[in-house]
């Protein structure tokens, strides 16, 4: 057991041998911390945490009460392997979230970025890949092998079937069942979402430059919403309209990329 001198380990907590604790944690009432977990520096449990398996926390992490992190994958398949969980830096997480490690039929390894705040009882299944700055409402459930990419918000009571891809600065509404890759900039509504619109106010947040945004706009209006045939050709006659913008560009290559097959499209 490595435990800093200068964290401060409630004495209720329950340490395992082994476990790391960094510089200035606060470990606080009933804790229990397993024997592979590292928490870097200036990493907060605030209390009735349960921290498991083979689990890196980054510094400056926030963890509040109740959340489940490291634990078993909820996978059949899952044999007792030597997986990992792996959270970056200043991350929120909020009372009953639950993050399992991955599974050797995955990869091995569930991972979540840096700056993303989960609200109250969202679920991380198994290998999934999570990106920086992503916000995900109360209650959201993402099946195994789920990637979400950096800045996606996802609005609340969600749920994303597993193996699917949630582009960047995509924005998922409340209440909505995704059960297709959802384009970078999408914006999505419905019990079975659709792909309502583009995230520009997400766009405009972030600086993104105005002409560019005018050109996505056109373009992905009258070649994708109002065009015909399969999705994937839509993005690519949006993107011959203007082959420099770099919005397109993202978005086609995510429609394109190895093994995508299915999609939130457009009503």
């Amino acid at each position: 057991m490595s435990i800093d001198p200068s964290a401060a380990v409630h004495p209720t907590a329950i340490l395992e041998d082994g476990c790391v604790v960094g510089e200035g944690c606060e470990i606080g009432p009933y804790c229990v911390i397993g024997p592979e977990v590292v928490l870097g520096a200036g990493v907060v449990l605030k209390s009735h945490i349960a921290v498991a398996g083979v689990t890196r926390i980054g510094d400056g992490t926030i963890v509040y009460p109740f959340a489940s992190l490291g634990h078993a994958p909820q996978d059949l398949k899952y044999a007792g392997e030597r997986t990992e969980l792996v959270i970056g830096v200043k991350n929120t997480i909020r009372e009953y979230v639950t993050m399992n490690p991955g599974t050797a039929g995955g990869g091995g390894i569930t991972s979540v970025g840096d700056g993303c705040l989960f609200m109250g009882s969202v679920h991380v299944g198994h290998d999934c890949r999570v990106g920086d700055s992503v916000i995900i409402a109360n209650s959201v459930a993402l099946a195994g092998h789920v990637t979400v990419e950096d800045q996606v918000v996802i609005g609340g009571l969600s749920g994303i079937q597993q193996f699917t891809r949630i582009g960047r600065g995509a924005m998922i509404g409340g209440m909505s069942g995704i059960v297709g890759d959802v384009i970078p900039f999408g914006t999505t509504t419905g019990e079975r979402a659709h792909l309502a619109g583009l995230n520009f106010i997400g766009l405009k947040r972030r600086g993104s430059d105005k002409g560019e945004m005018n050109e996505l706009r056109n373009a992905f209006g009258s070649e994708v919403f109002e065009g015909q045939g399969p999705f994937a050709e839509r993005v690519g006659r949006a993107l011959a309209t203007h082959p420099e913008n770099p919005f397109l560009r993202e978005i086609s290559g995510f429609v394109s990329a190895e093994g995508a097959k299915r999609f939130t499209v457009p009503e």
